[in-house]
């Protein structure tokens, strides 16, 4: 695969961080977003402290956008509208991955998934970014282990999309995350499922005190 330069809106967040070291670390073009220059300068350092030969940079959420191949969307629901509001205009024809997951915490409960309008996040940022190429992923992978460089992470990435050219784009990426089998979850309208499964996750590790994902047996 060629070298892709690859952009992470709310780069800054565990998720964010993770899935930006691990393309960093295949030897991809990586820009941090943030709200804020400053923080995403910030991790941008430390994502060159873990990957020296790392071609990284950090800066606000639109001053990372120009001329990329990819951008991933990694910051929580709440903000989704308003980020893409002022991002739609640079994101014409980019592939656009979504790895926001809906989703609440209730006392006594945990993680709940959250019921969206447009009944995913994929789906509602595919409304908001009508000339974008949007996928669906990522959204069931542990940050932590992501963030562990040195470890492979035993994972299957269900990637969907209406785009197919964009959806192998994905594919490619997740493969090349050590450990990682991305695979076609057809599809955009099928990411409320995949996103809805992060809320049972988050549950089962705080049940059983680890980090878990998904595998995909028989395919």
């Amino acid at each position: 695969m060629s070298v892709k330069k690859i952009a992470f809106i709310g780069g800054t967040g565990p998720e964010g961080i993770g899935l930006a070291l691990r393309m960093a670390s295949v030897g991809h073009r990586v820009l941090i977003g943030s709200r804020t220059q400053e923080r995403g300068k910030e991790v941008s350092e430390r994502i060159l402290a873990e990957v020296p030969d790392a071609n990284v940079y950090g800066g606000t959420n639109q001053e990372v956008v120009n001329d990329v191949d990819v951008v991933f969307l990694t910051f929580p629901y709440s903000g989704q509208e308003a980020t893409l509001k002022t991002l739609v205009d640079d994101l014409n024809n980019v592939i656009v991955c979504n790895v926001v997951a809906p989703l609440e915490f209730v006392k006594g409960i945990g993680a709940v998934a959250q019921d969206v309008p447009g009944n995913s996040a994929a789906e509602e940022a595919a409304v908001q970014l009508p000339d974008s190429r949007v996928v669906a992923a990522f959204q069931n992978m542990s940050a932590e282990k992501l963030m562990k460089l040195g470890e492979p992470v035993e994972s299957d990435v269900l990637v969907c999309s209406d785009d197919h050219e964009a959806k192998g784009v994905v594919i490619e990426l997740a493969n090349q995350i050590d450990g990682v089998r991305g695979l076609d979850g057809g599809a955009l309208s099928n990411s409320r499922y995949v996103e809805m499964l992060t809320s049972l996750l988050i549950n089962l590790n705080r049940l059983h005190k680890t980090q878990t994902s998904i595998q995909v047996v028989g395919i």
